[in-house]
């Protein structure tokens, strides 16, 4: 099986036009052969609206809880990306961190991965064409969401 991992930032999927050229780049790399890891971000200053969210709510607002907000950002983007895939009648589904799943550190809002179950991931691509995984995410030891740093 050949896997090919693609990566898009927040103005890559800051709208519907956006995200179907990101489409546009997936459909050619399976047209290719290829199975799919795209990797995405919140769409564009999302997580900076979320994080404006937790300071007007909150004088010190707890980094943990800070992490479970902001990681909802990358959540809308791969659903909504998963869906426009699946309506082009592409085999694909959404992960989360905690689905693939990606093990960090609990340092919050500056984790650093320590493993991701690769096996898993490849396991779900003989099932699918393509893995929406949502980026900047993950979780600790404890089951907690965590974002990267």
């Amino acid at each position: 099986m050949r896997i090919l991992v693609q990566k898009f930032g927040g103005t890559s999927v800051a709208d519907l036009k956006c995200m179907r050229q990101v489409q546009a780049k997936v459909r050619t790399a399976l047209d290719k052969g290829y199975k799919l890891v795209v990797v995405l971000s919140a769409m564009s200053g999302e997580t900076n609206r979320l994080l404006g969210l937790a300071r007007e709510w909150s004088d010190n607002p707890d980094p943990a809880e800070c992490d479970s907000l902001v990681s909802t950002g990358e959540q809308v983007s791969t659903a909504l990306f998963a869906m426009l895939l699946k309506d082009a009648g592409i085999k694909a589904r959404s992960l989360l961190g905690f689905q693939v799943p990606i093990q960090t550190s609990c340092a919050y809002m500056r984790a650093r991965i320590l493993e991701i179950d690769a096996k898993k991931m490849k396991d779900m691509l003989e099932e699918y064409d393509v893995l929406v995984a949502a980026g900047f995410q993950g979780q600790d030891e404890t089951g907690r969401i965590t974002t990267l740093g």
